[in-house]
């Protein structure tokens, strides 16, 4: 994998050439009424939704955490919970998913946020090759292999996701 088009200069880009991480590009055109951003880009991208991976920003405990499971599944927050070491977990209110990763909605990135927050991927991921997350911008994502996602991010993998 090479690097694409580094003029779509993001944080997560720059977390990723500054670690010298193979990665690429997959910029697509983001439609304002896309109902499900993840959804969206695999679509755009035309590649199979269990190989693009979407951010979430989950509330446990009072504290804020990351979610990144498949596109082709939902976020089954007792799992999270679990593998997180709490009881429950719920979705984070958006801005303050905004304020804390420094991206907007549809555009989080699990690389490069402002604040870093404990990161759980889903154990799916660990059977690719590669996998896509959000560039950091809408109409943005980013393709490299889960063990370095794993690394940069500091994350724990679990089964977190329940396919929808």
């Amino acid at each position: 994998m090479g690097r694409k088009n580094a003029s779509q200069g993001t944080p997560a880009t720059a977390v990723l050439a500054a670690a010298g991480v193979p990665f690429v590009l997959h910029p697509y055109d983001h439609d304002p009424a896309a109902a499900s951003y993840g959804a969206e880009a695999a679509q755009a991208l035309g590649i199979q939704p269990a190989k693009v991976f979407k951010t979430l920003i989950v509330e446990v405990e009072g504290r804020l955490a990351v979610g990144i499971v498949p596109v082709s599944g939902t976020l089954d927050l007792k799992a999270f919970a679990a593998a997180m070491g709490a009881k429950k977990a719920a979705m984070a209110d958006p801005a303050a998913a905004q304020r804390r990763t420094g991206y907007v909605l549809g555009g989080i990135s699990p690389l490069g946020q402002r604040l870093p927050s404990p990161t759980v991927l889903d154990h799916s991921a660990l059977a690719l090759e590669t996998l896509l997350v959000s560039g950091g911008r809408r109409g943005l994502d980013i393709e490299l292999a889960p063990a370095d996602l794993i690394r940069l991010t500091n994350a724990v993998t679990a089964p977190i996701s329940s396919l929808s």
